[in-house]
C-alpha cells in the first residue's frame, strides 16, 4: 500500500475511534445536568445518586475523548502538510477558538464540578455542570464549523496557491455547517439517551433500585424522542442541502449512476462500480427527487454526468466517489435511525401504561441497543467523508494534493501500528471500566451524602 493510502487509513482509523466517545460527551453532559437540576428542584435523593452514577460514566468518557482526540490534530503537520498548508488561514481559526475557549470552558469547569461537592451550593454546582454541557456542545460547534467548511468551502479566495478567509460572519455562519453540527450534536443526544435508557434497563431487570432507574429510563427517553424525531426531519434537511453543495455524494449515496427525473429512494441495491451500474435495484418511486429537489420529478444528476461536467471543470481525473461504502453506510444510517424512532414510541407506550419494568422483552432489546446508536454515528461520519472524495477540501483540493510529500510508507506503518496497539488499549480500558461501572448501580445514600455539599 502506498504511503498516501496508509495515511488515508491512519487518519479514518483514529477519527473514528476518537467519535466513540464525542457523541456520548456531547448528550450525556446534558442529561446528568438535568439530573443534577431535578435533585435541586425536588429534593429527591434519587436524582442525585442518578447523578452521582451517570457522572462518573460520564467521566470516564471524558478522558478517554480527550486522550484520543490529542493526536488527530498532530497528522495535519506530520501526513497532511500540503493539506495545512492550504488551508491554514480558514482551518485555523474555528480550531483555535474551540481550544482556547470551548475546550478550556468545559475542562475548567468539569474540574470544579469534580471537586466542588462540598465547596459550592447545590444550585451553583448544578450550574457548573450545565456549563459544561455547554462547553461540549460549544467545542462540536467550532470543530463542526470546520468540517462544514471543508464540505462546503465559503468565504474563501485562493492566493498564491492558499484559500485565505474573506468573512469570518459567512464562514460561521454556513448552513451546511449548520446542518451538519445539528445533525452530528442530535445523534450526540440520540446516543447518550440509549446509553442511559440501556444500562438502566439492566438494572430494571435484575430489579436493583427500581424506582431511581426508572426516573433515569423516563428521563432519557423524552431525551431520546425529541431527538430521534428531531434527526429524522433534520436529516431531510441535510440531504438537500447534500443535494445542492455535493452533488457526488448524494448521488453515490442512492447509486444514481444515470441523471433522472422521479428518480428513487433505492432501499437496497447490487452495486457494480466497475461497471458502473446496478445490477438489481428496489425502490421507492420518486421519493429521491422529492427529497433532493422538493419536487416528484425533480431532475438528480447522475454519477457518468457528474463525472464529465467535472473533468470539464476541473481536469482529467476521477470524481466519482467509492459508491458501495458511501450507498451502504448511508442505508445503513438511516434504517438505524427509524429504528430508534420505534424503540421510543414503544417505550413511550409502555411508559404511559406504567408495563416500562414489567417489560423484559423490551428491556433486554433496549440493553442490547446501547452499540446501535454508536454505528449510526460511524455509518454517518463514514457516508460524509468517502462520499466527499476525491476531495478533501470539496471543488477546492483533492484528498491526494494533500499529503506530506517527504513522508515514506514505512515512517506511516509504524505510526500506523502504534496507533492501533494503543487504541486497542485503551479500547480495553474503556470497555472495562464503564462496564464495571455500570454494573455497580447506585451508592447508597449514606455513602453519597458523605461526598455532598
Amino acid at each position: 500500500m502506498t504511503a498516501l493510502g496508509l495515511a488515508r487509513w491512519q487518519f479514518a482509523m483514529t477519527s473514528l475511534f476518537h467519535f466513540l466517545f464525542v457523541p456520548l460527551t456531547l448528550g450525556l453532559s446534558i442529561l446528568v445536568a438535568i439530573m443534577e437540576t431535578f435533585y435541586v428542584r425536588s429534593g429527591n435523593k434519587d436524582y442525585l445518586r442518578l447523578t452521582k452514577f451517570f457522572g462518573k460514566l460520564f467521566l470516564i468518557n471524558f478522558a478517554m475523548g480527550v486522550v484520543t482526540g490529542i493526536t488527530m490534530e498532530f497528522q495535519f503537520g506530520t501526513n497532511w502538510s500540503e493539506y495545512s498548508k492550504f488551508v491554514g488561514d480558514i482551518f485555523g481559526a474555528p480550531l483555535a477558538i474551540e481550544a482556547l475557549f470551548a475546550f478550556f470552558l468545559e475542562s475548567t469547569f468539569l474540574g470544579v464540578w469534580i471537586f466542588g461537592w462540598k465547596k459550592l451550593s447545590p444550585k451553583t454546582h448544578a450550574f457548573v455542570m450545565w456549563l459544561v454541557a455547554f462547553g461540549t456542545n460549544l467545542s462540536a460547534f467550532w470543530i463542526l464549523v470546520a468540517n462544514g467548511w471543508m464540505q462546503h468551502p465559503v468565504a474563501a479566495v485562493l492566493r498564491n496557491g492558499r484559500a485565505e478567509l474573506t468573512s469570518f460572519g459567512a464562514l460561521i455562519s454556513n448552513k451546511f455547517a449548520i446542518l451538519e453540527f445539528l445533525h452530528t450534536v442530535t445523534g450526540g443526544y440520540i446516543l447518550a439517551s440509549f446509553f442511559v435508557m440501556g444500562i438502566s434497563a439492566y438494572h430494571l431487570l435484575k430489579r436493583q433500585n427500581t424506582e431511581a432507574f426508572l426516573k433515569s429510563f423516563k428521563l432519557a427517553l423524552i431525551f431520546a424522542l425529541i431527538a430521534s424525531v428531531f434527526e429524522v426531519v433534520n436529516g431531510d434537511l441535510h440531504a438537500y442541502e447534500v443535494g445542492k453543495t455535493q452533488p457526488t455524494k448524494l448521488a453515490a449515496m442512492e447509486a444514481v449512476w444515470e441523471t433522472q427525473k422521479g428518480a428513487p429512494v433505492l432501499l437496497i441495491a447490487g452495486i457494480d462500480e466497475k461497471a458502473q451500474r446496478n445490477t438489481f435495484a428496489i425502490g421507492v418511486p420518486k421519493l429521491l427527487s422529492l427529497l433532493a429537489t422538493h419536487s416528484f420529478d425533480g431532475e438528480v444528476k447522475g454519477l457518468k454526468d457528474l463525472q464529465r461536467e467535472f473533468e470539464r471543470k476541473y481536469g482529467h481525473g476521477n470524481y466519482i466517489p467509492p459508491v458501495k461504502a458511501t450507498f451502504w453506510s448511508f442505508h445503513i444510517m438511516v434504517a438505524l435511525g427509524f429504528y430508534f424512532v420505534f424503540m421510543c414510541l414503544w417505550g413511550g407506550y409502555l411508559l404511559i401504561k406504567n408495563k416500562v419494568a414489567h417489560s423484559p422483552i423490551y428491556l433486554r432489546l433496549m440493553l442490547y441497543s446501547i452499540p446501535l446508536p454508536y454505528l449510526a454515528g460511524e455509518l454517518g461520519w463514514t457516508t460524509a467523508e468517502v462520499g466527499r472524495q476525491p476531495w478533501i477540501v470539496y471543488g477546492l483540493q483533492k484528498t491526494a494534493e494533500a499529503f506530506s510529500p517527504m513522508v515514506s510508507a514505512s515512517a506511516v506503518w509504524i505510526s500506523l501500528i502504534g496507533f492501533i496497539v494503543l487504541y486497542g488499549g485503551l479500547a480495553v480500558a474503556d470497555i472495562y471500566l464503564l462496564t464495571k461501572y455500570a454494573r455497580k448501580g447506585l451508592e447508597k445514600d449514606a455513602v453519597v451524602e458523605q461526598e455532598l455539599y
